[in-house]
């Protein structure tokens, strides 16, 4: 630290959406095919990648991109909103001077509704609908976009899908403890830091 551009994912990172997932995950569940998930299921299924969950509820890959269709969707009348202390991090890392970037698999409307007019402003750049299996090739598109090298750039999320592609594209992870991954499961991937609280974001500029 500090770095140039800072890339984030959005749900579950910027985002708290886990809890939306949760409520709508039996619905799409039954829309597409694929088992339904118990309560006492969830915390187990925060220590799994992405293909393990997919494995363990029966969803094939080639139904993934029906199925995210189907969340974005409903995300669209739901009440989701930035976590306690990311609005002010981000005000933070712009004064000090940092570029910010957006790579979510989630659409370009939700994003923008979420994070605001204000913080959607200051994005030097935006790569929406990323497949969560696709970010790698996205978060290449931003630094080619904004002329930063790999070295001094980070991406951060809250899954091993998002320590996989920021590795894969050459910049460092940064991993945040309040989204869809337990901590314990993003530790095992040593990141370049572990973020436990919104605030410490602040410190990446």
């Amino acid at each position: 630290m500090p770095y140039d551009l800072i890339i984030f994912d959005l749900d579950g990172t910027l985002a708290d959406s886990f809890p939306f997932f949760v409520s709508v995950h039996n619905r799409l569940a039954d829309r597409h095919g694929f088992r339904r998930i118990q309560p006492a299921e969830i915390e187990p299924l925060r220590m799994l990648s992405a293909r393990e969950v997919m494995r363990h509820v029966g969803l094939p890959r080639w139904k993934l991109p029906l199925v995210a269709r189907s969340f974005v969707r409903l995300m669209r009348e739901a009440d989701v909103r930035l976590f306690d202390g990311v609005g002010d991090a981000l005000d933070s890392l712009h004064r000090r001077g940092a570029a910010i970037a957006l790579v979510s698999s989630n659409a370009s409307d939700n994003c923008r509704r979420i994070l605001g007019d204000d913080h959607w402003r200051r994005l030097a750049r935006v790569e929406c609908g990323a497949s969560i299996f696709g970010k790698r090739r996205r978060i290449a598109r931003v630094l080619g976009k904004t002329g930063i090298p790999p070295r001094r750039a980070i991406y951060i999320g809250d899954q091993i899908t998002d320590a996989e592609a920021a590795r894969a594209a050459g910049v460092a992870f940064g991993a945040v403890a309040w989204g869809y991954g337990t901590p314990q499961s993003l530790q095992r991937l040593r990141p370049a830091h572990l973020f436990h609280h919104a605030d410490e974001l602040a410190m990446l500029a």
